[in-house]
């Protein structure tokens, strides 16, 4: 069952572009937080423990889509904690298209788990089992339940292909909104 959000804490989704990262501090890029009006920003750093607003999870750099942010730490640990399984639904743009026939196998090894490989601070590891759908040769649908580091990315890697454009469009319950254009935020 999800945390039900409390009425007394801060809960928004935000459509992140491109080019953002999900830190208070960047000494190279943009920060998620610098799209928020002021009195939000505030949050982040000046607020005393408990009530900082901070992002669910994190999206990285190239990555854009469905972020979360709130003032309620348990029901961040909530939705982030491997155990609870909580969906995370990418659209991916492949580098190569990929025929029918491989279209098959890859979605048959992504539901088994893969070895995903090395990549800057993240070990080789194994994946669970991700659902894969394909929308067209270049443009598939997967849904993972994990959160390990570029996961998306290297999960494709291990299939052969790379990801050029990737977008969250699902967090748990939370869908993005058509309507939600890049850089904008609502409260949920």
């Amino acid at each position: 069952m999800i945390k039900e959000p409390s009425l007394d804490k801060i809960y928004l989704m935000m459509n992140k572009p491109c080019g953002y990262v999900c830190s208070a501090v960047s000494d190279s890029h943009k920060t998620v937080y610098e799209l928020l009006p002021e009195e939000l920003q505030s949050l982040v750093k000046n607020a005393k423990r408990g009530e900082r607003l901070h992002t669910v999870g994190r999206l990285d750099c190239n990555t854009s889509g469905l972020l979360l942010l709130t003032t309620d730490g348990a029901f961040s640990n909530y939705l982030t904690r491997p155990e609870n399984r909580i969906s995370k639904t990418y659209e991916a743009q492949l580098s190569s298209p990929v025929d029918p026939a491989s279209q098959s196998e890859y979605i048959t090894r992504a539901s088994a788990g893969l070895i995903l490989p090395p990549e800057k601070k993240a070990p080789e590891q194994k994946s669970t089992g991700a659902l894969l759908q394909f929308l067209t040769p270049t443009l598939c649908r997967l849904t993972i339940t994990e959160g390990k580091f570029h996961e998306v990315r290297r999960l494709f890697r291990a299939l052969g292909n790379e990801v050029a454009e990737l977008k969250r469009i699902s967090f748990g319950n939370y869908k993005l909104p058509e309507d939600l254009k890049p850089g904008e935020f609502k409260s949920i």
